[in-house]
């Protein structure tokens, strides 16, 4: 069981994608998963994220039809097994001692 759960939500985001997922995989803290909900994406996102899950198993794919970022985020909460849920946009990039900063935080 996972210490965080990301949760990501993904629609068309193919230009900054990769920075993103390489700012999560690059963390200093490693005990996390980051449940990555396409929401009908059009580009090439699905490609990305599907490269990413293979070489990084903590990376997970799940699919559903256009329905906005609310419904994505949900649908990745009841996947999720994280003690802890952390909410992460497809167009941010992040410090790679975030988490670690994060939990630590968390737990005093």
């Amino acid at each position: 069981m996972p210490k965080i759960s990301i949760i990501l939500p993904i629609y068309n985001v193919e230009r900054y994608l990769e920075a993103c997922l390489n700012s999560i995989v690059a963390q200093s803290f490693t005990d996390w998963e980051c449940i990555c909900v396409n929401d009908g994406s059009t580009d090439r996102s699905i490609n990305i994220l599907e490269a990413y899950s293979a070489q990084d198993k903590r990376i997970k794919v799940l699919n559903q039809n256009n329905s906005g970022p609310a419904v994505a985020r949900s649908y990745g909460i009841s996947k999720a097994f994280g003690e802890f849920l952390v909410f992460q946009d497809a167009d941010d990039f992040i410090e790679e001692d975030a988490y670690a900063r994060l939990v630590e935080l968390m737990e005093i």
